[in-house]
């Protein structure tokens, strides 16, 4: 799953993967599942899409919780994603880690999820992600700090690196706690930094990957004004989050879930 943005894989140059992940322990995963929990939608109003310079979603701190429960996209501390794949020609491996950490951003308290992307065996990504999920359960994403490496270790950029509520920078939704198809999110909004945005496409599709096969996924969209070239697919399973991420519009990039660790 790059749980990440877009905005920030667009800025990643090539580096290089083979980190092994012999050492993990593979989870079996059942398909399907419950549908989400009922949440009125309109006890928790949900921005409007439109342009960035009016994006202004307000914000009650008190409405929000680290504690992500979205059955579509669980953030339990302890748990590990490993995903393998391609980006950029080479060969990828991406592992999420959800941490017991939590970071007050824009008077919320998030969710902290530690995300690592190797290419070619280098470590070329790392990046903190700031999650909260409000109380009718759609998941809101606050920001991240992110550092590109080069082979050496050392950072080279820091590009795409937001804040909400930090010079201008506003939250948007990630997950709908009863996704609409059709409608269309920020998921950020920082300009020139972070600019991703998503819409459900399907509710009930199946998709394989490594992990298993499940028959019951929801299928997204997201894009960027950053990249506007490029259109990725989401496949999102009950009870585990992001399985499948592939680019069906520019460079080629496909992750694919292979263990969940808990």
């Amino acid at each position: 799953m790059r749980i990440g943005s877009r905005s920030t894989r667009a800025r990643v140059a090539g580096a290089a993967l083979t980190v092994g992940a012999a050492a993990l322990v593979a989870v079996a995963l059942p398909s399907g599942g419950a549908a989400p929990a009922a949440g009125a939608a309109s006890d928790c109003p949900l921005p409007a899409f439109g342009p960035g310079a009016s994006y202004h979603p307000k914000i009650e701190p008190e409405d929000f919780s680290p504690h992500v429960t979205n059955p579509l996209l669980p953030l339990t501390p302890g748990t590990t994603l490993v995903y393998t794949g391609v980006k950029d020609g080479r060969a990828a491996l991406d592992i999420v880690v959800t941490s017991a950490r939590t970071r007050v951003i824009d008077g919320v308290t998030t969710r902290v999820v530690q995300d690592r992307l190797y290419l070619d065996g280098v470590l070329e990504e790392r990046t903190a992600d700031y999650f909260a999920q409000d109380e009718c359960g759609n998941v809101w994403y606050f920001g991240e700090d992110t550092a590109t490496l080069d082979e050496h270790g050392r950072v080279v950029s820091t590009d795409g690196s937001f804040h909400a509520g930090v010079g201008g920078a506003q939250p948007g939704v990630f997950m709908q706690a009863q996704p609409e198809v059709g409608r269309r999110f920020r998921q950020e909004w920082a300009p020139g930094e972070a600019e991703d945005q998503f819409r459900v496409l399907k509710l009930d599709v199946p998709v394989t990957v490594p992990a298993g096969r499940f028959a019951h996924a929801v299928r997204t969209e997201e894009t960027t004004a950053l990249e506007p070239g490029v259109v990725d697919n989401k496949y999102f399973v009950r009870g585990i989050g992001e399985v499948e991420e592939l680019a069906v519009r520019g460079p080629a990039e496909k992750l694919v879930l292979v263990e969940v660790i808990r």
